[in-house]
C-alpha cells in the first residue's frame, strides 16, 4: 500500500456547511477566553469580579461543548471495480483489520461483479462469492452483514459490529439504471440508507459512463441518480435529504489534456500534484454547484486505472485495430473515488425573505442556530492498495471518524434467555418492548451462534406472540422446542428481528448453551467414562 503523505485530516460537520461558520465559531471562542483572561488579570477580592470570572468561564466551556459530540465511531469504505474477476484468497489487508481504534462499520462497494446470466441467477439464490469472502472474513471478528443491495454488476455491502445492530434501524435499499438510456443496469447506482443511533445516513455505490469524452454525461448521470432515487419516507424521500451521504464507486473521470508519457512520468516521479488540475472531477466541481457540496480527500495515491492484471504495471496492451480504427493504451486515471456530503443548513426564514433571489446561497449556507445533535465527519485516510491484482482497477479505501451525539442508546426490545439452555429440555426466553415502534406479528426472535454472518444466519427462530400485539414493558415469554436447540452447545445470542424495520432491534447478552446428553447418544461427541473418551 502506498504510504499516505503527511497532510491534515479532512473534516466536515453538520453544524456548518461553510468555512466561514467554523471561523466565526473560533473567533467567538477566542473572545470568550480573552474576556476570561481579562477578568483574571483584574481579579480583586470583591464578589462581582469573582462572579464575572465564573460566568465567562461557563460561557467558554458551553461554547466548546456545542461542537464536541459525545461518541466517535470508525467507518471503513472500500470501492473496487473487480472487472468480473473472482475474489482473491485474502482481503484482510484491504479491510485494515488491525487499525486502531477498531472499525465499527464496513461499507464495501463493488462494480462489475460477474453478472453473466447463469452466474447472476445463481447469486440471487445464494450469496455471491464476493459477499461470501467478506462475510467469512468479518464474521469471526464480530461483524454482521446488516444488508446488501445488488443491480447486475453493482454490489453494496454493509457490515456492523454486533453491538451496534439494535441501533441501526429503518433500513431501505434502492437502485437506478443509467445504462442504455436507463433500461440496463450495467451502469447506474445502488444505495442503502438507515438510521445510525438516530442519524440518517446514506451510502451510494455508482458506476458511471466510461471513456474520456463523456465527462458531462458522467455528471448528468450522477445528478440523475441523486434526484431519481427515493425512499419510502414522506418528508425526506431523496438521497440528499440525509444528514450524511457517502458516494463512491467507479465514477470513471479521467485526466484531460496531458499525454500518456507526461502522466506516467509524473506518477513515476511522485509528482501527482501536476495531474490534479486536469482531473475531470476536480474540473467539474468548479462548474457544477451540486458537486461543490461534496468533499473529497487529497489524491495522494497513484491513479487506480488501468493496470495489467496481476501486476502493478499500468496498461501495456498492444495497440489494436478494429474496423479501421487504431487502438491505444489507456492513460492512467483516478476513476475510483470516495466522496461525502454533509447536508447544508438553510438560512432562517426571515433571512430568506430578505433575499428571495439568492436561492443558491440559501441552499448552501450554514444555519446560525445550533444543531442539538450534530455529526462530524473526519477523513483519516484516503488511499489505494496496489497489492491486489485480480482486476485492471486497484481498490480504493477511506477511513473516517464519525463523531455524533446519540439520539438514543436503549434498544427498542429487551430479549433474554431464561434459565439454563440445552437440547435436553425445552427452553424459555422473554422479550419486553421498551419503546413504542411499529411491531408486527411477522417479527421473530432468532437464536444465533456468536460470530453469525447476517440476520438470516440463525440456528432456529420463534415467531413473536401472534394473537395480540404487546403492551409497553409487558414481559412476554416464548418457548423454544428442544429439538431446535443445537446438541453440541456453545456460545449464542438471541436477536429480535423487526420485519418493518428490516433489522435486528434487540440483542440479548451472549450466553452458553450446554452440551446435550443426546449428543453422546447420537455419536456427535465421544462418551467420557472415568475420564477416558470411548
Amino acid at each position: 500500500m502506498d504510504p499516505l503523505p503527511d497532510s491534515p485530516r479532512v473534516r466536515s460537520d453538520s453544524t456548518s456547511s461553510s468555512t466561514s461558520q467554523s471561523s466565526r465559531s473560533k473567533t467567538l471562542l477566542r473572545q470568550r477566553l480573552s474576556q476570561l483572561m481579562t477578568c483574571i488579570e483584574d481579579l480583586s477580592s470583591d464578589d462581582e469580579a469573582g462572579e464575572e470570572v465564573s460566568r465567562t468561564l461557563d460561557e467558554a466551556f458551553q461554547l466548546c461543548g456545542r461542537f464536541i459530540p459525545t461518541d466517535a465511531f470508525r467507518l471503513h469504505v472500500v470501492t473496487w471495480n473487480v472487472a468480473t474477476a473472482e475474489p482473491p484468497e485474502d482481503v484482510t489487508a484491504l479491510l485494515q483489520l488491525d487499525v486502531q481504534p477498531p472499525t465499527d462499520l464496513y461499507v464495501i462497494g463493488l462494480q462489475e461483479v460477474s453478472a453473466a446470466p447463469v452466474k447472476f441467477i445463481s447469486d440471487l439464490i445464494v450469496e455471491d462469492s464476493w459477499s461470501h469472502l467478506f462475510m467469512d472474513t468479518l464474521a469471526p471478528l464480530g461483524f454482521v452483514k446488516v444488508t446488501s443491495v445488488r443491480m447486475q454488476g453493482l454490489l453494496l455491502l454493509i457490515f456492523a459490529k454486533q453491538m451496534h445492530l439494535p441501533y441501526i434501524r429503518n433500513i431501505q435499499t434502492t437502485y437506478t439504471r443509467t445504462g442504455i438510456f436507463g433500461y440496463w443496469g450495467n451502469k447506474g447506482g445502488v444505495s442503502v440508507r438507515f438510521s445510525f443511533y438516530g442519524h440518517m445516513v446514506c451510502f451510494l455505490n455508482c458506476h458511471l459512463a466510461a471513456h474520456m469524452h463523456n465527462a458531462l454525461q458522467r455528471v448528468d448521470e450522477f445528478e440523475y441518480i441523486l434526484e431519481e432515487q427515493d425512499f419510502d419516507i414522506f418528508d425526506t424521500p431523496h438521497i440528499l435529504d440525509r444528514k450524511v451521504v457517502f458516494c463512491f464507486g467507479d465514477l470513471n473521470f479521467r485526466i484531460e489534456d496531458h499525454g500518456l508519457h507526461f502522466i506516467r512520468s509524473s506518477i513515476n516521479s511522485g509528482r501527482l500534484n501536476l495531474l490534479w488540475s486536469k482531473d475531470q472531477l476536480t474540473m467539474m466541481k468548479k462548474k457544477e454547484p451540486f458537486l461543490q457540496e461534496f468533499e473529497e480527500g487529497p489524491l495522494n495515491f497513484k491513479p487506480t486505472y488501468k493496470f495489467d492484471r496481476k501486476s502493478d504495471t499500468y496498461d501495456t496492451s498492444a495497440p489494436k485495430t478494429w474496423l479501421g480504427f487504431n487502438g491505444k493504451k489507456r492513460k492512467p486515471a483516478w476513476t475510483d473515488r470516495i466522496l461525502w456530503r454533509i447536508k447544508p443548513k438553510s438560512l432562517p426564514l426571515e433571512e430568506e425573505n430578505d433575499d428571495d433571489d439568492d436561492d443558491e446561497k440559501a441552499s448552501t449556507s450554514a444555519d446560525s442556530g445550533q444543531d442539538e445533535y450534530p455529526i462530524l465527519v473526519t477523513q483519516n485516510q484516503y488511499t489505494s492498495d496496489m497489492r491486489y491484482g485480480v482486476s485492471d482497477h486497484k481498490p480504493v479505501t477511506a477511513n473516517f471518524t464519525l463523531e455524533l451525539r446519540k439520539y438514543f442508546d436503549t434498544p427498542l426490545v429487551h430479549v433474554a434467555p431464561v434459565g439454563v439452555w440445552s437440547a435436553d429440555d425445552n427452553a424459555l426466553l422473554t422479550y419486553v418492548i421498551q419503546e413504542d415502534f411499529m411491531s408486527s406479528t411477522w417479527d421473530w426472535i432468532g437464536l444465533y451462534k456468536v460470530g453469525f454472518k447476517s440476520p438470516s444466519d440463525y440456528e432456529t427462530f420463534v415467531w413473536v406472540r401472534e394473537n395480540e400485539l404487546p403492551e409497553m414493558n409487558e414481559v412476554i415469554q416464548k418457548s423454544v422446542d428442544k429439538d431446535e436447540i443445537p446438541l453440541l452447545g456453545g456460545e449464542y445470542v438471541l436477536g429480535y428481528y423487526s420485519t418493518n424495520m428490516q433489522s435486528i432491534i434487540g440483542l440479548s447478552a451472549n450466553f452458553q448453551i450446554l452440551e446435550s446428553k443426546r449428543a453422546v447418544m447420537e455419536g456427535l461427541v465421544p462418551e467420557d467414562i472415568n475420564g477416558i473418551n470411548k
